[in-house]
């Protein structure tokens, strides 16, 4: 399968900020900076998941907390968005280092779908260290 690495367009990015936004009006107006945070952006996908918020069939919903696991591997890594493009449609997901590439989008949404305990601080530490490793050694 062919798959195609790009910038967002303005539409993609957009619809990450739709995404981003409905994660980040979950704090009251007055808290929403806290979402600029790493550790408040951890802190809230934990309480949305540990809350059950979001039915397992909730998708579009799920895949907005991956835009804000996604938001902090980016802050706490230095990593970019990108858009993938292969057969099954486009999609975003940071890049680590050349092709390689995290897809946060369904990091939780297809363990929560697939009715698994959801440990978003260990997803985030596992990830960072993974990613780490990726950048030191190319792969």
């Amino acid at each position: 399968m062919n798959q195609r690495i790009d910038l967002p367009t303005p539409d993609d990015l957009s619809r990450i900020e739709a995404q981003r936004k409905w994660i980040r009006e979950h704090f009251t107006p007055e808290t929403q900076h806290q979402y600029e945070t790493l550790e408040g952006k951890l802190r809230l996908l934990d309480t949305i998941i540990r809350s059950k918020w979001i039915e397992p069939s909730e998708t579009v919903k799920l895949q907005c907390l991956g835009i804000a696991l996604g938001d902090a591997f980016v802050q706490k890594l230095g990593l970019t968005w990108v858009m993938v493009e292969d057969d099954y449609g486009r999609d975003p997901a940071v890049q680590v280092a050349g092709s390689n590439l995290l897809f946060p989008l369904t990091m939780i949404s297809k363990r929560i779908e697939r009715g698994e305990e959801v440990d978003v601080y260990t997803i985030f530490e596992g990830v960072c260290a993974h990613a780490q490793r990726m950048r030191g050694t190319g792969a």
